[in-house]
């Protein structure tokens, strides 16, 4: 029977197949704009180590696969997205390592962004990507429940818009709080959700609010970390022998920087 009353909410707006494909393409405009246009502003370029391209290839393939997904449930190609979505047991595990590969080898590299401090990047970075994994694998095994399904896919997905978004955002003119601004705004992807499931059936699906409360909580529960002498001795210890460990860990303003 919950299989059943789960099933019916899809034939309404908010739980329609066509709303998490438009969903889903935004969502992939928003993150391959973000790093399009930071390419042609010379913020970044190809010269870079191969973990970097390895990174690139593996997230890419989940955003292109994360698509391909909600266009094969919206065409009716049933068995393409059966398929396909086996995948996901072995992509999410694979997008945290590879998560956590670039992190080390960005802050070594580099000291990270810098417009972010240093033990917020490392700590929060590191529970999101854990949280995304997470959300992924339960929306997997609820496959059957497509309410929860869909929904845990978004909020997980909307997680993965951060980079997209920092890259669009005049992130620099947001110290401190540019990670907590960053993080807020990719909730808008979820709360579009609940609006369009409180419009077309009453009430928002509980998908969204155990997703959405679960990204609150774990900032939260980040900061608390980051800020703590056990963040900072963490990110020293990431940091130690390296360039990165040149910049302050605060958030600043590089000398001679401009928007």
């Amino acid at each position: 029977m919950a299989t059943v009353i789960e099933r019916d909410d899809t034939t309404r707006a908010g739980g329609s197949e066509r709303f998490f494909l438009v969903m889903a393409a935004a969502m992939a405009v928003i993150i391959v704009a973000g790093f399009a246009v930071n390419l042609a502003m010379g913020r970044s370029s190809f010269a870079v180590p191969a973990a970097y391209h390895i990174h690139a290839a593996i997230f890419f393939s989940w955003v292109a696969l994360y698509v391909t997904q909600a266009w094969s449930i919206t065409t009716g190609r049933i068995e393409l997205h059966r398929s396909l979505g086996r995948l996901g047991y072995i992509w999410a595990p694979l997008m945290v390592v590879m998560g956590f590969v670039i992190m080390i080898v960005s802050m070594r590299r580099t000291g990270g962004p810098f417009f972010f401090d240093q033990n917020e990047f490392v700590v929060s970075n590191s529970l999101m990507l854990i949280l995304f994994a997470t959300l992924v694998i339960t929306a997997l095994r609820r496959r059957r429940y497509t309410g929860w399904h869909r929904r845990l896919l978004l909020v997980a997905m909307s997680i993965l818009t951060g980079p997209g978004l920092g890259r669009l955002l005049p992130m620099p003119l947001m110290i401190p709080n540019g990670w907590r601004i960053m993080t807020a705004v990719t909730l808008i992807w979820p709360v579009i959700g609940m609006i369009a499931d409180k419009r077309a059936t009453g009430r928002v699906h509980p998908a969204y609010l155990w997703g959405v409360g679960a990204i609150i909580v774990l900032q939260i529960l980040a900061d608390l970390i980051a800020y703590s002498s056990l963040g900072v001795s963490l990110t020293e210890a990431v940091l130690a022998n390296s360039p990165g460990a040149d910049r302050p860990m605060h958030a600043f303003l590089p000398p001679g920087f401009s928007m």
